[in-house]
């Protein structure tokens, strides 16, 4: 895995746990880069009466719709000969951005189904979904940054795949992918501590934090050419 890459998924999954986090907090209990989560959420709005059940619904097909764009936008810049996920990054880091300030001015949200807060949930579920389309496709070799219950379950496999096994080259395999695998994890589980602490201490302002790490990804791939 290009060491790029290697840097730029735990930031990237690190966004993914606050941001998922301040989406579910701020916008009731909306997830705005894991989108089964939203099919519960769903049922729980629906049982319990709360508002939020028509962001939930609008979220897997706009994320979808985002995830295709994306993947053909991917596809048109290749085709001009230039590589895709430096302008995707810029992309992504300013929907971002405008999700920020959607939500720092126009929240905080007490129904979940009123305009300002689907335009903000639903602006927030289109950076998430560039972010997964970025991580599926073009960060080459690195584990998911936002699908953890994936990394859970390889890096259960491979921990309990150690045990016992000798060979030294097979082992050394595993530990290889352990890596990147874990650093994912903590960096998504950093994420989702730190929104909400920041959350308790600045409110919406704490959004400024994960824009900031895409302000970086970017930078990094123009610090560096290598395999982007």
């Amino acid at each position: 895995m290009p060491s790029i890459h290697r840097s730029m998924a735990p930031a990237l999954s690190f966004n993914g746990g606050f941001v998922d986090t301040i989406g579910f907090l701020a916008l009731q209990g909306l997830f705005t880069a894991h989108v089964t989560g939203n099919f519960v959420t769903l049922g729980v709005s629906i049982v319990h009466g709360t508002s939020g059940a028509l962001a939930k619904l609008l979220a897997l097909p706009v994320f979808a719709l985002v995830v295709g764009l994306t993947h053909i936008a991917a596809v048109s810049i290749h085709q001009r000969g230039l590589v895709p996920l430096r302008p995707l990054l810029i992309l992504h880091t300013v929907l971002l951005a405008l999700f920020g300030v959607l939500a720092i001015e126009l929240g905080p949200f007490s129904d979940g189904d009123s305009t300002a807060a689907l335009i903000t949930g639903m602006t927030g579920v289109a950076a998430m979904a560039i972010q997964n389309a970025i991580s599926r496709q073009h960060l080459k070799g690195a584990p998911p940054t936002t699908l953890m219950t994936g990394n859970v379950t390889q890096g259960a496999i491979d921990v309990f795949a150690l045990i016992g096994l000798r060979d030294e080259k097979e082992r050394a395999a595993i530990k290889q992918r352990l890596k990147p695998i874990s650093l994912n994890l903590l960096g998504f589980t950093v994420g989702c501590i730190g929104a909400a602490l920041l959350y308790l201490a600045v409110g919406l302002w704490c959004l400024v934090l994960p824009v900031l790490v895409a302000v970086w990804t970017c930078v990094r791939t123009f610090g560096s050419d290598e395999n982007l």
